[in-house]
């Protein structure tokens, strides 16, 4: 039976193709999901992909967080779906309350487009079984909003509880709280993290690495042995 992942196109979605495309070079049936629609069409993971969802305007993942798919999304999620936010799907995430922070504008007040490396943090989740606890890796990195940032009571849980899933390992690019670069909910199945997996799967695009395929290999294998 084929394993079949969604990927949420918004109004303003940049990276849903690539997001797509990494899905379908992992192994899975990747499927096209529209804001709109309510209906998951029966995926087994849904990803909610990068880009500037209407503008980001409001605030980034504000009004995405409303769409209709985001209804199905949430109560589904919080029944154990597996969902991985990337980069402004990571906004639409905390604004969804489906995990814990908020992103604010970078500190230095500019956009930021570079190679990150990252460390791996926690590899238990369904997203980042296929990396190691304390792995580095090395993804693009692309956002204006991208400071992640909680109350400290919030942060001394995520890091009692290993919810932080990855931190930025050479740089700080944008004043991120902690160096959090990514974090999950309790259960495992909700991941969110502001760098682009989706884009470094292939060596011939993005870092010229593979070092992001395993976000998706890691799915795979986790709803194959579910």
């Amino acid at each position: 039976m084929t394993t079949r992942i969604g990927v949420v196109t918004f109004p303003g979605t940049l990276d849903d193709q690539d997001s797509l495309r990494a899905v379908r070079i992992a192994g899975a049936e990747p499927v096209s999901l529209w804001h709109r629609d309510k209906d998951l069409h029966q995926v087994d993971a849904v990803i909610l992909a990068g880009g500037f969802s209407y503008g980001d305007y409001l605030r980034a993942g504000a009004i995405s967080r409303f769409s209709p798919v985001m209804e199905t999304v949430i109560e589904q999620a919080k029944a154990g779906l597996p969902v991985l936010g990337i980069c402004n799907g990571f906004q639409i995430l905390t604004e969804a309350h489906l995990l814990p922070g908020a992103m604010l504008r970078n500190n230095h007040l500019h956009f930021i487009c570079r190679d990150q490396k990252l460390r791996v943090e926690n590899a238990e989740t369904a997203w980042t079984s296929d990396y190691s606890a304390g792995q580095e890796i090395s993804v693009p990195l692309k956002n204006v909003d991208g400071r992640y940032t909680a109350d400290e009571r919030t942060l001394d849980e995520l890091e009692a509880e290993g919810r932080v899933a990855f931190r930025y390992a050479d740089v700080n690019p944008n004043g991120s709280l902690r160096d959090i670069a990514g974090i999950t909910n309790a259960a495992g199945n909700v991941v969110g993290l502001m760098p682009h997996p989706e884009h470094a799967v292939e060596p011939l695009i993005g870092t010229g690495r593979t070092d992001g395929l395993g976000f998706f290999t890691s799915i795979i294998k986790k709803l194959v042995t579910a």
